[in-house]
């Protein structure tokens, strides 16, 4: 993977040139020279990072040119540094002297290194064109012929196996034989290993389906298929299963002939055909006219890992899609049993290990299978053999030949992914196992490391997460929470994929683990748990990246602020968690900063110094307790994100659960900011009009509103035209009046107001893009669903004591969206009425602290897509009706509910119990910690 870094290297040229830095002309002329010689072999490496694994030759040419464009970006870093950073003074004449004789000297050693290293890549260019005319490079990815024998891997489990496929088999089945008789395109998505191939094979060889169609054809397509291969494939099926010679000229037809063949035989025909492995969305365009569009219910099937394949194959037919998910814990274990101990039960002295093996296997069929075999040869009174090959897993995916099989199926989603998304999943082998994956903080990270390429008319944040996207969407990341939007918000990695990307991370010394020992010329540090003083020497001065994780120990946090010391080339610093008495001084002499997160370190002030860190884009002070900023934070004019807030928790959220910072006097000179959370409003601060000017905010929060300041602040909303969260809180006792917006943010999506409202602005009715609403304290007397039930896009609401009325109503057919609703502290609220047709996608409903409402939802039982329903504080007159056990009058109403939930706080926690009354668990570390999961107190920004 030397592309991208040859591309990082490049950028940093074009800035070295554009930049107001004066060269020396032999400089000048190094670096031309350089930018010259690397360009020209930047498209042979795009090529050659897809195919160096089957290459040992290519391999070491693809790691000569990383290395040297590491080295070369890692010079002019050290350039840099030495370029002063005035701040806008003039320096006397003794300062300027001493520059000039440090610039002069620096030009010098940068002209000498430079020379030296456009002598490698000269070698490295010969070398280039041995391989160009040498080598059979192919167009992309590994050759068919290694993909097809992967796909035969795919179908190694034998009928004894196949742990859990009876029901997908039977959905799948259902859907092709039965239903209209018009022409149906279906898929089965899900990651590599998951069983897909075996599933449909099943499938595909049932008697029922057999019987149904007349015709029949399974098509590998794989990602370096060619149409015309593919296309004979097909003919050479159909004919032969009817015992009709082939077309005697199949092997000169173009393409086109090939289509018109297979169009003419399947016509008035009930066929199926299987397209297995289809991996993007060309592939499709290229075959999808073969099929006659008849109603003679002909079905296609695909197996694919992209959900945008699967989604977009079957949208033109209004199909069918079937997410295959991962065997569950029982399912796992009785496949892993049957494999490893020949169908008897497990050692009681294995279980953990063997437990511990299945969480690592993460639900993937063929992942059981293959290291159940592997386990199933070692004795099982060794219980060293077994803890061994879980601990060292990543080494045996490598060297271990019965893993093979299972090693290729998950690197060909790796290899297959575009040049520019392979070190954003790479990056990922930077965070713990099983670690929850922020996206916000991911897209940051990855902004400032460089790996998101603008695009116009989109922010690098919207660049960003359409990369995070296709990797949800090519099954390579495990969604855990989504946002209204849908977007994911929070991720996993698979474990077995974390363990390929830690093997190629390691390989081309992308990241570092404080574990690896053997590492050299190390560029990006994951500190996991400690950190020695005599790892410091180790690592350094070249890092550009260092993350934390779980360091507790002042030992190891004194070991880090060593390792920041002796690190000037940082670009990206991750301090999240750490324990700090006050803010390191040593940061401010990281030059090349752009990223800084110092989330719950504790921190209480920020020095006025921070204006040294010129370069810096990105503040995360999440969870500090931080509430003022110095006025050297207007001299960070790139900054694009500022987030400074701390909750304060309790059993129930509190008016001013949220503080933020005092408003800065002009801070409107922070054009480029783009999220701001959370400012707080002073009397006298002009801070809404100094808002009114920083167009590019697409986030911002504001609290301690005053009514006196409405009017400004609905002048400054109607200037931010990119924003898409809007969060608006008053002092208490104030009221917010907004009723002087006409002409609000097109694209919102997130609004969330707090204090009482004058009346329900009535301009939310136009947010066609809205999709969460919150209102808390807003004390309306007027149903504020009559203004929200037509919003085509709303998925969310929230109110808190956001209604002083006795009765809501649901409209017939209105809320055709809404997904989840929260009603907490509706104190006069006796009914909530839903018509026939409203809200019928609802999933989860919250009920808390309304003591008067006498009964459940009138109308809930029409709701089919519910899932839970969870009663926070709720009288008991209230719960006990709904009881199963005890013949509750109500419980008809939700019975076809999975999850009912009634929860207290009792003892400084939340106690959880299920409706017969059992105690379903506790949640007692923190006040509001179930609050805070239950009704998105963290989602409030």
């Amino acid at each position: 993977m030397a592309e991208p870094a040859v591309q990082f290297l490049l950028e940093k040229l074009s800035t070295l040139m554009v930049e107001n830095v004066k060269l020396i002309k032999d400089v000048k002329h190094e670096i031309e020279y350089m930018r010259d010689e690397l360009e020209r072999m930047t498209a042979f490496l795009r090529v050659a990072d897809a195919a160096e694994d089957n290459n040992p030759q290519l391999k070491v040419w693809v790691k000569q040119v990383r290395d040297v464009a590491h080295e070369a970006e890692d010079i002019i870093d050290e350039f840099m540094l030495h370029i002063p950073n005035t701040n806008g003074c003039c320096p006397d004449f003794v300062h300027r002297l001493i520059f000039c004789l440090k610039n002069l000297n620096s030009h010098y050693e940068i002209a000498s290194q430079i020379q030296k290293i456009n002598s490698r890549i000269k070698k490295i260019d010969e070398g280039h064109k041995r391989y160009d005319t040498n080598l059979n490079v192919p167009n992309q990815g590994p050759s068919s012929s290694d993909e097809i024998d992967r796909r035969g891997d795919a179908l190694l489990l034998e009928e004894d196996e196949l742990v859990g496929i009876e029901h997908p088999k039977e959905e799948v089945v259902a859907w092709i034989v039965e239903g209209d008789s018009r022409l149906k395109v279906g898929a089965v998505v899900g990651m590599g290993g998951l069983g897909k191939t075996t599933l449909v094979k099943k499938v595909f060889d049932d008697d029922l389906v057999k019987k149904h169609f007349h015709n029949y054809a399974w098509i590998t397509v794989s990602q370096s298929f060619r149409v015309e291969e593919l296309l004979k494939d097909m003919i050479h099926q159909l004919f032969d299963q009817m015992k009709i010679p082939v077309p005697h000229d199949i092997a000169t037809m173009n393409r086109d002939k090939l289509k018109a063949t297979i169009k003419d035989f399947l016509r008035h025909k009930r066929y199926l055909l299987v397209f297995d492995d289809v991996w993007n969305i060309e592939a499709w365009e290229a075959i999808k006219h073969v099929f006659p569009n008849e109603d003679q219910g002909s079905r296609v099937i695909l197996t694919t890992r992209s959900m945008d394949v699967a989604s977009s194959c079957s949208a033109e037919t209004k199909g069918y899609v079937y997410e295959l998910k991962p065997l569950s814990k029982e399912e796992s274990w009785i496949l892993f049993c049957q494999k490893a101990f020949h169908g008897n039960s497990c050692p009681e002295h294995l279980s953990d290990i063997c437990e511990n093996i299945l969480r690592r296997c993460g639900g993937l069929p063929l992942a059981i299978v293959a290291i159940s075999r592997v386990l199933s040869t070692k004795k099982e009174n060794n219980i060293d053999d077994w803890r061994m090959l879980i601990n060292g897993l990543g080494s045996e995916l490598e060297g271990n030949d019965q893993l093979g099989s299972l090693k290729n199926i998950l690197l060909l989603s790796y290899n297959y992914l575009p040049y520019y998304l392979k070190p954003c999943y790479m990056y990922l082998s930077s965070y713990p196992e099983d670690h929850l994956i922020e996206h916000n903080i991911l897209i940051r990270q990855w902004i400032a490391e460089g790996f998101v390429k603008q695009k116009e008319g989109r922010t690098l944040e919207d660049v960003a997460q359409g990369y995070l996207n296709e990797l949800v969407n090519k099954s390579l990341l495990l969604p855990v929470k989504r946002n209204d939007d849908g977007n994911v918000k929070i991720s996993q990695i698979h474990d077995l994929y974390r363990e390929i990307i830690l093997s190629k991370s390691k390989d081309q010394n992308f990241v570092t683990m404080t574990a690896e020992s053997n590492m050299v010329r190390v560029r990006r540090l994951s500190v996991h748990g400690a950190l020695e003083n005599s790892e410091v020497e180790r690592y350094g001065p070249r890092l550009c990246s260092l993350t934390s994780f779980h360091v507790e120990e002042p030992r190891s946090i004194s070991s880090i602020m060593q390792l920041i010391k002796r690190s000037k080339m940082l670009k990206v610093l991750d301090l999240t968690g750490i324990h700090l008495d006050k803010f390191p001084m040593v940061i401010l002499e990281l030059f090349h900063l752009k990223y800084l997160c110092l989330r719950d370190s504790g921190i209480k002030k920020l020095p006025g110094s921070i204006k040294k860190l010129q370069k810096l884009e990105m503040l995360d002070l999440k969870g500090t307790y931080i509430t003022e900023l110095p006025v050297g934070i207007l001299k960070l004019l790139n900054l694009r994100q500022l987030l400074v807030y701390h909750h304060v928790l309790d059993s129930y959220m509190p008016y001013n659960y949220l503080l933020g910072f005092k408003a800065l006097k002009g801070i409107g000179c922070l054009k480029s900011l783009q999220k701001l959370c959370v400012i707080e409003a002073y009397p006298g601060s002009h801070l809404l009009e100094e808002i009114a000017t920083m167009t590019e905010l697409r986030r911002i929060s504001i609290t301690k509103l005053r009514t006196e300041d409405c009017v400004a602040l609905c002048s400054a909303i109607t200037n931010l035209t990119k924003l898409s969260s809007l969060g608006a809180r008053a002092v208490e006792g104030d009221v917010l009046d907004l009723h002087y917006l006409t002409s609000p943010p097109p694209f919102l999506q997130r609004l969330y107001l707090g204090g009482q409202l004058a009346n329900f602005p009535h301009w939310i009715q136009s947010l066609r893009s809205l999709v969460k609403v919150y209102l808390r304290w807003s004390r309306l007397s007027d149903d504020p669903l009559q203004y929200l039930q037509d919003l085509p896009n709303l998925v969310h609401i929230e109110f808190l004591d956001a209604y002083i009325g006795e009765k809501l109503c649901f409209k017939a057919g209105k809320f055709r969206k809404l997904k989840l609703l929260g009603l907490d502290k509706l104190e006069a609220l006796r009914s909530v009425i839903i018509e026939e047709g409203a809200m019928p996608l609802l999933e989860k409903l919250i009920i808390q602290r309304c003591g008067l409402l006498e009964s459940m939802p009138v109308g809930i039982k029409r709701l089919a897509n519910m899932k839970v329903v969870e009663f926070f504080d709720m009288p008991k007159e209230f719960i006990s009706p709904l009881s199963p056990e005890k013949s509750g009058d109500e419980y008809w109403k939700i019975e076809h509910i999975p999850e009912v939930y009634h929860t207290y706080w009792r003892n400084g926690g939340w106690q959880v119990y299920s409706l017969d009354g059992a105690l379903a668990h506790e949640e007692s570390a923190k006040p509001g910690t179930a609050i805070v999961k239950t009704q998105g107190q963290r989602n409030w920004l």
